[in-house]
């Protein structure tokens, strides 16, 4: 007998969208014989609608999988496990872990529940969505029967917050490696890349560069927000920086990736960052913001900025030697933490 597995909370498949959805896309892709998924999808994001993909069924449901409308979209989802009796429900965030002590009422099935990066703390949201999403959080701890976090830092906030034991899963990121892909030699840019919003420290890393001899490549989605768009317009003309458009073909992505001579990573929150984890499996230096997420995920090895006057400093004062160095020590710690057969196995773990 297969273990029916109902995965809630991500636009869909196929992947389209962020590391929630590549995290399903690589769980149903890499699945064990005695696993069958079952994964909602949101009908505003497909113009065609799949029945399976990766061997996993689709269900779609009339509702965005993001912003406001995440929460009916992943309470309809769960009204819809409560008749399927799924042996095992994955909730992928918490926008929808409100309706989990009702849930828990008329359903037998073990809810495994990600919880992300501790969505509530994020600056893009206003007083009483941050009060929400939290509430959402204690709900999800308090309801579900395993609890996963992506970063050792969100795992230690979870026992010392709820007293909750945890599993820390990460994300792959050798999905992100195309084999026997052309590879150009190296060019003389490093490489930024995210979704654009203040957390990420766009602006501290743009502003870095822009008073630089450094050349950067940045990519992302700045046409979506007046902060994007603002940042696009006064940087945009700068010598040293190139404003890329959001990127989502592997093979582009892949050389870019490898062309570059080191990736600057901004994050200050969200765990263990998808972007991060593929940087790594390329094998180059990597200049991180420092937090104790971005240290957790790089075992400290990396080289870690505060400021624009402190990144440009790391930038210019690391010799060769050190460079290699961080390079090889990032592709030994993404081969040990960050594969997608790691990953599977221990998702997989959880369901038992």
């Amino acid at each position: 007998m297969k273990k029916n597995i109902y995965v809630v909370g991500t636009v869909g498949l196929p992947a389209c969208y962020g590391g929630f959805e590549s995290l399903v896309e690589n769980l149903t892709k890499n699945s064990s014989e005695d696993i069958s998924y079952t994964v909602f999808c949101s009908s505003h994001s497909y113009s065609i609608r799949k029945s399976h993909c990766n061997g996993a069924s689709l269900s779609y449901l009339p509702f965005s999988a993001n912003g406001i409308q995440s929460v009916p979209y992943d309470i309809l989802s769960l009204i819809h496990c409560i008749f399927k009796r799924p042996d095992v429900t994955l909730i992928l965030g918490v926008s929808g872990c409100v309706f989990l002590p009702f849930y828990r009422l008329f359903s037998k099935s073990k809810i495994v529940t990600n919880i992300d990066g501790l969505e509530w703390r994020r600056d893009k949201w206003g007083k009483w969505a941050k009060r929400f999403l939290k509430f959402s959080e204690l709900m999800a701890v308090k309801y579900s029967d395993v609890i996963i976090t992506d970063n050792k830092a969100i795992g230690d906030y979870v026992d010392t917050e709820y007293s909750k034991e945890n599993v820390v899963i990460a994300y792959g990121g050798d999905h992100a490696i195309i084999e026997n892909g052309d590879v150009e030699p190296e060019k003389d840019y490093f490489l930024a890349l995210c979704r654009i919003e203040p957390e990420n420290n766009v602006d501290m890393i743009l502003k870095a560069f822009a008073g630089s001899k450094h050349k950067l490549k940045f990519v992302g989605n700045w046409d979506t927000s007046e902060f994007g768009r603002l940042l696009k317009k006064q940087y945009e003309g700068n010598p040293n920086i190139d404003i890329v458009d959001p990127i989502y073909d592997v093979s582009k992505l892949f050389r870019i990736r490898s062309e570059c001579i080191g990736y600057v990573h901004g994050h200050s929150a969200g765990g263990t960052n998808p972007s991060l984890v593929e940087a790594m499996h390329f094998e180059k230096p990597i200049f991180t913001f420092d937090c104790n997420f971005n240290r957790y995920s790089t075992e400290g090895k990396a080289l870690y900025f505060v400021s624009p006057e402190d990144l440009i400093t790391k930038i210019s004062c690391a010799t060769s030697f050190d460079l290699a160095n961080i390079a090889k020590n990032m592709k030994l710690v993404a081969d040990k933490r960050y594969t997608w057969k790691i990953v599977k196995e221990m998702y997989e773990t959880t369901y038992l």
